[in-house]
C-alpha cells in the first residue's frame, strides 16, 4: 500500500490481502475500459497507464468501502472476504484514478512538466494538443464507466468533484504571482483541487457498501470529511517536496510551483514572518523567469522562518482532523488501516 510507505500490522494483513486483491480488478477495468480501436490512442493510453504510483484514490474507495460495513470484521475472522466489496466498488475505484488520470495529463501541460513517475510525460512526448485531447479522453471515459452503475448519484458525485477541482485550478491560476495571497484563499485552492476528488473517493466507497441513496448517512459522512481533512493534508506535502525535493527521489519534475509563481504553504507562511519580504519576492520573481540560481538562497531564508516545520505542522492539524471523523465509523479492522494510511500522506517522501 502507498509504494510500501504503510507498514500493515499482522491483525490487519487479512484486510490488506482484500484491498490488494481489488487493486488488481481495479487496475483490469481501467486497462478495459480505454482500448481503442485506434493502436497510437492504444499507445497512449498505455504509457499514461505507467503514471500510476501510490493508487491513493482506489485504495480510498476499496478501504472505505470495507470500512463502513458494520459486519467486517466478522466477515474475516469467518474467512468470507467475498463478500467485503462488490463490482460498484472496484468500478468506482477505476473512475476515480482515471480522473485523477486526466488530471495529471492536463497538470503536467499547465506546469510544462517533463517528468512524470520517472518517465516522460506525453506532452514532452507528443505535445500539449495531444495532452489535453488525452486527458479529455480519460475524463470522458471516466463518466462513460461510471454511468454502468445503474445509479445516477455515483456519477453526480464525480461530475461535481471535477468541476470543482477545475474552479480550483482556476482560482490557483488566478492567484499566481499574487505575493499577498492569504491563507483561506490557499486552503480553498487544496480544498478544490485536491480534496474534493479524494473526499469523492471515500464517499463513492462508503455509498458502494451501504447503498448510493444513503449520502446523509453518518458512516459515509464521516468518511467523506476523513477524505477532505486528508487530501487537504496530502496537498499540503505535495507542496513542500515540490520546493524541498529532488527529481529522482520525487519521481516527477520539481520546483514548478514557483517556476508557475504558484505560492504554497511554505512561502505563503514565509512572506509574513520574514524581515527580508522584498529579497525573497525578487528570488520568486527570478525563479518564475526560469532563473534557479537563487532557489538555495530563497531555501535558506525559507528555514530561517521556520516555514517547513510550520507547514509540516499544518498538514499534521489536517491529519488529525480526518483522523477524528474515524471516530464516527463502525469500530471495525478498517479504522486503524484509514489511520496508518493518513499517517503516511504526510510521512511520504515522494
Amino acid at each position: 500500500m502507498m509504494q510500501g510507505v504503510v507498514q500493515i500490522p499482522d491483525e490487519l494483513k487479512s484486510l490488506e490481502d482484500i484491498i490488494a486483491s481489488g487493486f488488481g480488478a481495479v487496475e483490469q477495468i481501467f486497462a478495459k475500459q480505454l482500448v481503442s480501436d485506434l493502436e497510437p490512442v492504444d499507445q497512449m493510453c498505455e504509457h499514461v497507464e505507467r503514471y500510476r504510483g501510490k493508487m491513493l484514490r482506489p485504495m480510498l474507495v476499496l478501504l472505505c468501502g470495507a470500512a463502513a460495513n458494520p459486519k467486517l470484521g466478522k466477515l474475516l475472522s469467518n474467512g468470507k472476504t467475498d463478500h467485503v466489496l462488490s463490482k460498484s466498488h472496484i468500478v468506482c475505484g477505476a473512475v476515480c484514478e482515471m480522473v485523477h488520470m486526466a488530471t495529471l495529463v492536463h497538470d503536467d501541460v499547465l506546469d510544462e512538466a517533463e517528468i512524470r513517475r520517472r518517465g516522460k510525460t506525453i506532452n514532452a512526448m507528443k505535445g500539449n494538443e495531444t495532452s489535453v485531447i488525452l486527458g479529455d479522453y480519460l475524463i470522458a471515459s471516466s463518466y462513460e464507466l461510471c454511468s454502468s452503475l445503474g445509479s445516477p448519484i455515483p456519477s453526480r458525485i464525480v461530475g461535481k468533484a471535477s468541476a470543482v477541482m477545475c474552479t480550483g485550478e482556476l482560482l490557483q491560476l488566478h492567484n499566481r504571482n499574487n505575493f499577498d495571497l492569504d491563507e483561506p484563499t490557499y486552503f480553498e485552492i487544496l480544498k478544490r483541487k485536491t480534496a474534493a476528488l479524494i473526499g469523492a473517493a471515500c464517499e463513492l466507497g462508503a455509498l458502494g457498501t451501504l447503498g448510493f441513496d444513503q449520502q446523509s448517512h453518518p458512516t459515509v459522512q464521516a468518511l467523506l470529511g476523513f477524505g477532505t481533512n486528508l487530501g487537504i493534508a496530502f496537498q499540503i506535502q505535495d507542496d513542500v517536496l515540490d520546493l524541498t525535493g529532488t527529481e529522482d527521489s520525487v519521481g516527477k519534475s520539481v520546483g514548478k510551483d514557483l517556476e508557475k509563481g504558484k505560492l504554497t504553504y511554505p512561502l505563503i507562511h514565509h512572506l509574513v514572518n520574514t524581515p527580508s519580504k522584498s529579497r525573497s519576492i525578487e528570488l520568486i520573481t527570478a525563479i518564475s523567469h526560469s532563473d534557479q540560481s537563487g532557489l538555495p538562497e530563497l531555501i535558506e531564508l525559507v528555514n530561517q522562518t521556520e516555514s517547513i516545520a510550520a507547514t509540516q505542522k499544518m498538514a499534521l492539524s489536517f491529519v488529525q482532523g480526518a483522523k477524528s471523523n474515524l471516530a464516527l465509523i463502525p469500530d471495525n479492522p478498517g479504522r486503524p488501516m484509514l489511520e496508518l494510511i493518513a499517517d503516511a500522506v504526510i510521512a511520504r517522501s515522494h
